[in-house]
Formats: structure tokens, sequence, C-alpha cells
């Protein structure tokens, strides 16, 4: 008897040795294994579950459509997409528990697409020549995703990726043994946020809020943060967002790499969830410590908050173009969405007498946010700073009319 199945993924014409050698060590701590060939072109020593034809098939294709398309990326997508419907069918049947996948590039380009198809809470493990690598785009990352890189294994195995490729083994093992999947006992409310230095809305809002009966999760707003948040609310998975911290709108417009993707404020409105949103330190740009800064912001001072990560400000022409984005980007919702604007300022520290206190600046981003939101997007000025009481109370209060009239479900 095993208690936990894991998925075994890979192209086992090349890499027949180390996917077999993962799934012993596996199967000699007590769990099973369902083994799933991507290859293309050669076949493995020994049958696989899940073989390359049912692969490609899945995927509406066949292995021969991948061989005469005469390339071998566009034959690896064939084989993605198909790692990504089977692997999604079979978790949906109670089949496997986690999954590991192992691959250089080509395998690890597969592996991203089948790790963010599945849902948060199963253990996604990639054993990668690329692992941590800036070859890959934060956005492909799944909320959860794990990676560990295989050194030393390019061809053949020996001691040193033996190493790598037991710690994946033992570590999506025991990871499905240990995980506690998102619960479904009660509506989550989804909210964004930073340090509790800069924005302190949420130890207001989450007491409040789970003595309605709710359980609240908050984003870190720093990039990977705000993409956990928009996987959860693509799958319709939030009763409620509060989406209160918007610096990775600021930094994707600016081309900062601290940004959530290209559907940052999108994914909520897709999937018919209500939105309250307020530009919490949307003044704020936000560099990665290593970033060269670019030339027509290097005139700006900024402020180092650590090794990691540095800060400066938007002007008020770029404060006015946040302001048409967020209007461009909640206008699309398919929900209600209710637009709370704190006329006191965004962030702990541009009150006054502070480093980031701007009122020029403030009031160009207020001033062009009146203009651009528009119904049936509703807007309320409150006479606040969004860290003080009134601005919790007044979003309570809209939240509190939503579950009355059903736009926010209770289960």
């Amino acid at each position: 008897m095993t208690d936990k199945t894991i998925l075994v993924v890979g192209t086992y014409d090349t890499k027949n040795d180390e996917l077999e050698y993962m799934a012993e060590r596996i199967c000699s701590q007590g769990g099973g294994v369902l083994t799933m060939d991507v290859s293309v072109l050669g076949d493995p020593e020994n049958p696989t579950d899940y073989s390359k034809h049912q692969v490609a098939e899945a995927g509406g294709s066949s292995i021969q459509q991948a061989i005469d398309s005469g390339d071998e990326n566009t034959a690896m997508q064939i084989m993605a997409k198909g790692a990504v419907t089977l692997s999604q069918q079979l978790h949906a049947e109670g089949k496997f528990d986690g999954v590991v996948i192992l691959g250089g590039t080509m395998g690890t380009d597969l592996a991203l697409d089948v790790c963010r198809a599945l849902p948060m809470g199963v253990p996604k493990y990639v054993v990668s020549t690329v692992s941590f690598s800036p070859l890959i785009e934060p956005e492909r990352l799944a909320a959860d995703i794990q990676m560990i890189l295989w050194a030393g294994g390019l061809y053949g195995l020996n001691s040193v990726c033996k190493s790598s490729l037991s710690q994946a083994a033992g570590a999506v093992l025991g990871a499905a043994r240990a995980v506690e999947p998102p619960s479904t006992d009660r509506p989550i409310v989804g909210m964004t946020s930073l340090g509790s230095s800069c924005l302190k809305y949420m130890k207001l809002l989450k007491p409040a809020l789970e003595e309605r009966g709710f359980e609240v999760a908050i984003f870190h707003a720093t990039g990977m943060g705000g993409m956990a948040f928009e996987s959860i609310a693509k799958n319709g998975g939030f009763a409620c967002v509060m989406d209160f911290a918007l610096p990775e709108l600021g930094n994707l417009m600016v081309g900062s790499v601290i940004n959530a993707g290209q559907d940052r404020m999108l994914n909520a409105g897709r999937a018919g969830i209500p939105q309250l949103v307020a530009p919490g330190c949307l003044d704020l740009i936000d560099f990665a410590g290593w970033q060269e800064i670019p030339e027509q912001y290097q005139d700006r001072p900024f402020h180092e908050h650590n090794r990691l990560i540095k800060s400066s400000a938007l002007n008020n022409e770029e404060r006015r173009q946040t302001a048409r984005e967020i209007a461009a980007r909640v206008s699309q919702s398919k929900a209600p969405v209710h637009v709370l604007l704190p006329n006191h300022g965004i962030e702990e520290w541009d009150k006054p007498g502070d480093v980031a206190h701007d009122p020029e600046g403030l009031a160009a981003f207020l001033g062009e946010m009146r203009q651009v939101i528009k119904a049936p997007v509703q807007l309320t000025e409150i006479d606040a700073h969004i860290n003080d009481q009134a601005f919790a109370d007044a979003a309570l209060a809209i939240f509190d009319r939503w579950v009355a009239d059903g736009t926010v479900r209770v289960l």
C-alpha cells in the first residue's frame, strides 16, 4: 500500500535513467508513482503509464504531427499542450497527489505550463538545468512551484546529480503527505497589501471580516504575491477581493521587474468576482536591487529598502497614467467594482512631514481618477488616509451591502 502517488514527467527517450531513479527513490520511501513520457522522437526503455502518443492526443494532436513539424520548439509545445490537458484530467480523477518534472530548457518550458495548470496546493517540483534562471519569466511560475537545479546531470547519472534528483523525489512526496490544500469551508476574501509599516488597513479589516465568517488571505504585492493573487482569482477562488495595494501595476507600466504580469487587476473581473479597489502605494516605483535604473528615472532620489528592493516616486504625469490604467482594467469587469479614494494619502510615508509627502502628486492622481472612473464602476471618496479607521469602515460598509444583496456569495 502507498499513501501518496507522484506523477513523474519527462522525456523518457533521453532521460530514462534519471526519471527512473527519481521514481525508485519515491517508491523506496513508500510512495506510489505514475509515469508520463513527453518524448517526441525516441521511446523509453520500459513502457510508461502514459505514453507520448496519449500525451500528444490529449492535446488534440499526434506524435506524427509533432515530428512532421520539423521544429523541436513546435513539437514540444504540442507535447506541453497535451501534458497540461492530461495532467489536469488525471488530477481531477484523483490519480496523483503531486508532480515532479525533469528537464533542460525544453522540459522546463513544458514543466512551467503543467505546474501553472494544476491547482494551488498540489505539490509541484521541477528539476531543471535552468532553475532560478533569469530565462524564466516570473509570470510563468505557478504560485506554489518549487525548483531545484539539476546540477551535473546533463548526460547520465552520477553522485552529483543524484543529490538533486533524490532531494526532489523526497521533497515532492513529503509535500504531498504534509500539504493542507486551500479549504472550501469558508468563503475567502483575497486582499493585497505591503508590509504593515507602510499599509496598515489589513490589521483593521482582517479581524472584522473573520467575525463575519470569512477567511482572509493577504498577498504581498511585490510581484510573486500579486501573481499568486491573480492565479487564484482566475480560478474563481475568492468570494470578493480587496485589491488595495497596487504598486505592481505602476511597476509594470514603468518597466520594473517587480510586477505581477500583464493580467494584473484583470482576473477577478473576468471570473465575475466583485472587487473593492484602492490605490495603496501607487505613488512608488520599485526596482530590484540588482536592476539598472532606466535613464529617465535616474534623476530621482532612491531609497534602498534592502539589497533586494529600492524605491522612488512616480511623477505627476505617471500618476495620471496609472489612474487611466486602473480605469481601463476595472472597466472590463463582469462583476461590480467599487473604487475607494482616500483623499489624505495612500501609504504611511506620504503623510505631512514624511519622506513621500507630495500633495501635488496626490492631487494629480486623485483628479485624474475622478475623471476616468465611469459607471458602472462606482467611486467613493473618503476624507481620510488609507491607514485610518475611516477607510476600513468605508470598505466594510460596502462589503456588508454586497453580502446583504448577494453580490458577495456566502457558502
